[in-house]
């Protein structure tokens, strides 16, 4: 068998194995999405939906669940997002220690690792006891913050370096001021990392748990506003998911939660989606 047969049948199977890794991993998907909805699908109802739970009607309703899950990722997000662009900005941009700027990413790298039961265990120390915010949605989201810092710094640092340096040097030449190049240039031409670093945080948020136990508690109370939900505990659908399926063998509501939170992160992902088209095209 000559060099070239031998080479193109190696290339042949290389080819036949990405193929076939691409359709499995489609086709796991697939299964898993397919299983949950099958499952969850027929115990989503109105009730559940549109309700809290009530140990006197014996009743099951995710309504504050998913009202906590929302403040959760509205509060983390509004909070994380411009320190990790900003952490971003400055370690690409400004950054004139490359020894500091390591020691910062490498940080950040080891933050990315940690498992979220530390991070549950000092969010609880931290903003539950000492500085006093007690078990509530803002001890919760704080303790998302730190969570997700890792995962928007990178994305957005590793965004800005792809964009040229010429750019950079245009708009400089130009006479334009290092900020002003950042701002106009620079950061709209990276925002689909900026974008994905968002989207991979919403998808932390939505399916964090054990840390959210430690910080954020389980109740599932209504506030009356927005500001008073941040004062007081409550549960979110995944901290709901968890319950349900372990301390109270209910799988059918878990299945459904499930498939509720899958549906949320989609609709998330698309409205995150449509805001970096409508930045791209302003």
């Amino acid at each position: 068998m000559s060099h070239a047969i031998r080479r193109k049948l190696k290339g042949n199977i290389l080819k036949g194995l990405v193929y076939f890794c691409a359709i499995f991993t489609v086709l796991l998907l697939i299964a898993l999405l397919g299983y949950i909805f099958v499952r969850g699908i027929p115990n989503i109802t109105w009730q559940l939906l549109s309700t809290k739970p009530s140990a006197i009607r014996d009743t099951i309703g995710i309504l504050p669940n998913i009202l906590n899950t929302l403040y959760m990722i509205l509060l983390t997000l509004l909070i994380a997002l411009p320190l990790g662009v900003g952490a971003a900005v400055y370690l690409t941009e400004y950054a004139k220690n490359r020894v500091f700027a390591r020691i910062i990413e490498f940080t950040t790298e080891t933050l990315s690792g940690i498992p979220s039961i530390i991070y549950g265990l000092v969010g609880m120390l931290v903003f539950v006891k000492v500085l006093g915010f007690g078990t509530s949605l803002l001890s919760g989201s704080l303790t998302l913050v730190i969570m997700i810092l890792p995962t928007i710094i990178r994305t957005t640092q590793e965004s800005l370096k792809t964009v040229p340096a010429s750019y950079r040097e245009g708009a400089l030449g130009l006479g334009a001021t290092k900020w002003h190049m950042i701002r106009t240039i620079v950061l709209p031409s990276s925002i689909s990392g900026i974008v994905t670093g968002c989207i991979l945080s919403v998808g932390r948020i939505v399916g964090e748990s054990a840390a959210l136990l430690f910080t954020a508690g389980s109740a599932t109370v209504i506030a009356d506003n927005i500001l008073e939900a941040y004062t007081r505990g409550g549960g979110t659908l995944s901290v709901a998911l968890y319950i349900y399926a372990s301390e109270r063998a209910e799988f059918g509501v878990a299945f459904a939660i499930a498939a509720i939170l899958l549906v949320m992160v989609f609709i998330l992902n698309c409205l995150a989606k449509l805001a970096e088209k409508k930045l791209k095209r302003d």
